[in-house]
Formats: C-alpha cells, sequence, structure tokens
C-alpha cells in the first residue's frame, strides 16, 4: 500500500502570466506534479480560486492557496493511502467546511486531488487514464478507450480577445476524422489556411492570436468568423468532414435584464437584444453553417432562455452548459430536471476534486448527454485532462487552438495515448455526443 510521505505546493505561472498553484505530492514511487489552470470568463457559481488580493500581483497572488496545501492539507494527508481517491477528497472538502472552497481556495485543493490521482496511477501500475478509467466505472475492465473529438478554438472573441466580438469563441470540430491524428491533420491544415486568409484580408496584425491560440482579426460582425472559417474548411477540402461550434459566454454581455450587442469595443454601438433577437441570431447561424454546439448561448442564471432553447434545437444540436453548469453536481441534477441543456462542460477546478468531476461526469451520462472536457483560457502545461477524458470516454474535449503549448500539450499527450492503445483506441467522431 503506497503511502503519501510529502506534499509541497508553490506558486507558478500560468499561460497569461498570472501566479497559479502548483503541488507535489511525494510518496515511495517518486514524486508527482499537478497545476491548476485560471478561468477568465468565470461563472458566479463556480467553486473559489482563492487569490491574495495584494499589491502584489495586482492582487492574484496565491500565496494563501500554497500556505492552505502546506500548513492545513498536507498535514492532514500524510500517511494516508493516494488511491483512496473519494475518501481523501471528501476529507479536504471537510477541511475547508464552506459550499464553494473558499476557505482553503478550490485551487489549492485541486492542485492534490490531481496529484494524488497520478500518484494512485502508479502505485496501481496503470496510466493514468486507464486509472481514471477505474475511478469513473469501478466495475469496467475495458480494454478499448475512446479519443474524443478535438473542439479547437481558432477564432477568438469575448474576453479572450481584444476585438469587437462579442461570442467568445468559434470553434472546429474534426468529427469526419477517423483517428485522432487523422483529426489533428486536417485542423492544422485549416488552422494555417485560414491563418493565410485572415493575413490577405485583414493584415499581418490580424494573426496576432488570443489567450487560447485563436486568431483576433478586428471583426466587428459576429457571423463574420463563421463566414470565415466556413471559407477555410472549404478551401481546406474538408467539408462535411469538420463542424463548427460557438461558445457564447453569454453570461459576459448579460446586464441582468437584456443581452448587450456590439458594444464591447465602442459602448455608443451597444444594442440591447432579448431572447427573440438572440435565438434569431443563432438559429441564422444554424440554417447558413455547418455548426453542431452552441455552448453557454444564454447567461448562467437565465434558465427559461435555456429550456426555451433546448426545447427547440436539442434534438439536432448540442447545447452546451458551462457557467450555467460550472461543474456543479447540484446545478448539473436542476437542469436535468429542467431539460436546460443536453451536454455538460467539464473543468476540473470549477468543482475542485477529482471525486466531484467524476460525479459530475456520471450524472451528465446518466441523462443521455453529452461530455465535453475542457481547459481554461489560462493553462499550464498540465497535461491532465488529456488522460481524464479518455478515462472518462467523454467523447469531446476543448483546448484552444493547435497553438500554444499550454494548449498543444493537452493534444500531444491524446496523440500520444492513441499510439499506445494501437487497434484498442476508438475515435469518437461522429459519435462524439454518444460515445459509449
Amino acid at each position: 500500500m503506497a503511502q503519501i510521505q510529502k506534499i509541497i505546493a508553490r506558486q507558478i505561472f500560468d499561460s497569461r502570466g498570472n501566479p497559479t498553484v502548483e503541488c507535489d505530492l511525494t510518496t515511495e514511487d517518486g514524486t508527482f506534479r499537478a497545476m491548476v489552470p485560471s478561468g477568465a470568463s468565470t461563472g458566479i457559481h463556480e467553486a473559489i480560486e482563492l487569490r491574495d488580493g495584494k499589491k502584489e500581483y495586482m492582487g492574484k497572488g496565491v500565496l494563501t492557496a500554497v500556505a492552505n496545501i502546506n500548513d492545513i492539507i498536507a498535514s492532514a494527508l500524510i500517511g494516508k493511502n493516494p488511491s483512496k481517491q473519494t475518501e481523501l477528497d471528501n476529507l479536504m472538502i471537510s477541511l475547508d467546511g464552506t459550499e464553494n472552497k473558499s476557505k482553503l481556495g478550490a485551487n489549492a485543493i485541486l492542485a492534490v486531488s490531481m496529484a494524488m490521482t497520478r500518484a494512485a496511477a502508479k502505485a496501481n501500475n496503470l496510466p493514468l487514464y486507464k486509472y481514471i478509467s477505474t475511478l469513473y466505472d469501478p466495475e469496467s475492465k475495458r480494454e478499448k478507450f475512446i479519443l474524443p473529438v478535438p473542439s479547437f478554438n481558432i477564432i477568438n472573441g469575448g474576453k479572450h480577445a481584444g476585438n469587437a466580438l462579442d461570442i467568445q469563441e468559434y470553434m472546429i470540430m474534426p468529427v469526419g476524422a477517423k483517428s485522432f491524428k487523422e483529426a489533428m491533420r486536417m485542423v492544422s491544415e485549416t488552422y494555417h489556411i485560414l491563418k493565410k486568409m485572415i493575413n490577405e484580408a485583414y493584415g499581418i496584425d490580424a494573426t496576432n492570436v488570443g489567450d487560447e491560440g485563436g486568431f483576433a482579426p478586428n471583426l466587428k460582425d459576429n457571423e463574420a468568423p463563421l463566414r470565415l472559417i466556413n471559407a477555410a474548411i472549404e478551401k481546406a477540402g474538408y467539408s462535411g468532414m469538420i463542424k463548427m461550434a460557438l461558445d457564447a459566454a453569454a453570461s459576459e454581455f448579460y446586464d441582468g435584464e437584456n443581452y448587450i450587442l456590439g458594444g464591447k469595443v465602442d459602448k455608443s454601438l451597444a444594442k440591447k437584444v432579448d431572447y427573440s433577437d438572440m435565438l434569431e441570431m443563432y438559429s441564422s447561424f444554424m440554417q447558413k453553417y455547418p455548426l453542431i454546439i452552441l455552448e453557454d448561448p444564454f447567461a448562467e442564471d437565465d434558465w427559461d432562455s435555456f429550456v426555451s432553447f433546448t426545447s427547440g434545437y436539442g434534438k439536432t444540436h448540442q447545447i452546451v452548459g458551462d457557467d450555467l453548469l460550472v461543474t456543479n453536481p447540484k446545478r448539473i441534477k436542476k437542469a436535468i430536471e429542467a431539460k436546460a441543456c443536453n451536454a455538460l462542460l467539464l473543468k476540473l477546478n470549477q468543482i475542485g476534486t477529482i471525486t466531484e468531476s467524476i460525479e459530475a461526469a456520471r450524472l451528465a451520462r446518466s441523462a443521455g448527454w453529452g461530455i465535453m472536457v475542457s481547459h481554461r483560457s489560462g493553462e499550464t502545461e498540465d497535461s491532465f485532462i488529456a488522460d481524464f477524458s479518455v478515462g472518462i470516454s467523454a467523447g469531446e474535449i476543448k483546448s484552444g487552438a493547435p497553438a500554444r503549448s499550454e494548449r498543444l500539450a493537452k493534444y500531444n499527450q491524446l496523440l500520444r495515448i492513441e499510439e499506445e492503445l494501437g487497434e484498442n483506441a476508438i475515435f469518437a467522431g461522429e459519435k462524439y455526443r454518444y460515445p459509449m
């Protein structure tokens, strides 16, 4: 039986140059490391990412969270078996004692939870993705594993870019690929064709990339990126094989009563719109383009709009809850009962432990939902979510564009997993919503 011998945390930096938490957990098998990402457009219902709030780093330091690991969590976990994931995750939750992990910080708790999972995988002599599959389904003895369809954010807007686009992410999904390797090739080619098109149309400055590696041209029309991307897909020769997805992140342009479009850069151009106007915009997009997924088309507490939209389009499209659900089992249960969406965006740091993340995935799957495992805009080189997506048979993953190493770390790990599995690797492809 492996035992935790030492836990040490430190402050490191994410892809935006902001502090974040890293944890090293040591057993007799070695030292196992985990790094925690950070979001920009965060839902108000997410577990708390504990920041110092002091002058240093504009208030974004995480030394308090680091100290909580070193001074509180470590003493409680040393000597215990890292394979007791649920027991130890629940112990950390109880040490925190708050509804939203605001005492110790979800960033502190998650760093330990992830490192513990890695240590347990080694103790059980399993690759990380295979060990996670035993946590997700203890009765499973499967040999074949599902590789998720990647969703690539190739044009950035919203809080991820300084342009005028209200919609945050314009993504492409190579559902027609036969393998993850082929999916990467298709998207890489399309991405570079798009880069050339943007360069020619808007100048070389327009191919600077946003937080997630997507281009951020100075477009003012929310439909313009769809036109560009569709043309790039056609030029690459992948019409019908590569589909589109949107993350509106609508909470970011909702004022509590209305949605505000067009005023991100110039407030004088802002226009108040209601549900019917939003519906008209989305419906137009779905009719004109191969758009199969809409994430957060409405604000995080605009339940009525989500329910109405899913009722109208849920049979033909995947309606993903991110800010609506925040990977929280309680909100997922509410959404299942209300039929507010039909897919979960699963972000580990929204809830704060591997155990709760797995519970969220099980709930979503029991309702027949799709599951998309997701990165955050402030990322690290940690590739944990790649293994996690395979371990829970998610069918979908998004980790940004095929650019920037903190994004590619996840995609490259999936290439390695597919290679390791050989004939036992099944690419989700067109079955991304129902991979099992």
